[in-house]
């Protein structure tokens, strides 16, 4: 993961990328999962993405060091932030979108000095996250532990999303204390419709129900 940037910087199509690692867990841990990672890309078309995944020497590499992959592709509807300075997902879909499942994607760089409240109140999220209704699949990744910290997170409908997100206590405090302590230096939240999915997570494929499957091979 962390040799591939000159790699990607050379893939056509391909306007933003981020190598991502992984904690243990369903969202913020501190403990690392070296056995997991993310790779995020917004692209100019999905010809061009569709031809990454296929035919890329970086992703047949994946392939034959990996003993699963899973692929899911995003439309974005909403974005509020910036990421490096970026706005990633712009421009979001013109249309609204308010049924089947979504995909949720936080971005944050902590503040150094935040550092231990921001530490032990993820942790106490993370763990809510387990018994969380309507949940799909959620992950933690990040670019540096700790500071600078993502959740990917997919959910069965809007509803189920914003129940977690604005009735649950320790996601309450979370939000609360975000903005009264200034946790974070820069920030971004966005919302995806989910339009395939393919490969398996933990033996599945989360949205095999729902989505129609694709074959990168």
């Amino acid at each position: 993961m962390g040799t591939s940037g000159p790699k990607l910087e050379k893939v056509p199509g391909l306007l933003f990328y981020k190598m991502l690692g992984s904690g243990q867990g369903r969202s913020f841990s501190l403990k690392p999962n070296f056995r997991r990672y993310g790779l995020l890309c917004t692209w100019e078309t999905e010809a061009a993405a569709d031809f990454f995944l296929l035919h890329s020497p970086y992703m047949q590499a994946y392939q034959q060091h990996t003993d699963e992959l899973w692929t899911v592709k995003l439309l974005p509807y909403q974005q509020h932030g910036q990421w490096d300075g970026k706005e990633p997902f712009a421009p979001v879909l013109s249309e609204k979108y308010s049924q089947g499942p979504i995909a949720v994607l936080t971005r944050a760089s902590v503040n150094w000095w935040r550092l231990p409240a921001f530490s032990r109140f993820g942790v106490r999220t993370s763990k809510s996250l387990d018994a969380a209704e309507g949940l799909y699949c959620s992950i933690g990744l990040g670019e540096l532990p700790f500071v600078r910290q993502a959740t990917f997170s997919v959910w069965e409908s809007v509803e189920a999303m914003k129940a977690f997100a604005y009735k649950d206590p320790q996601h309450q405090e979370v939000m609360r204390r975000t903005r009264a302590e200034n946790w974070y230096s820069e920030e971004l939240f966005a919302r995806f419709r989910p339009i395939s999915s393919t490969g398996t997570w933990d033996g599945q494929d989360p949205l095999q129900e729902v989505l129609p499957k694709i074959a990168y091979s």
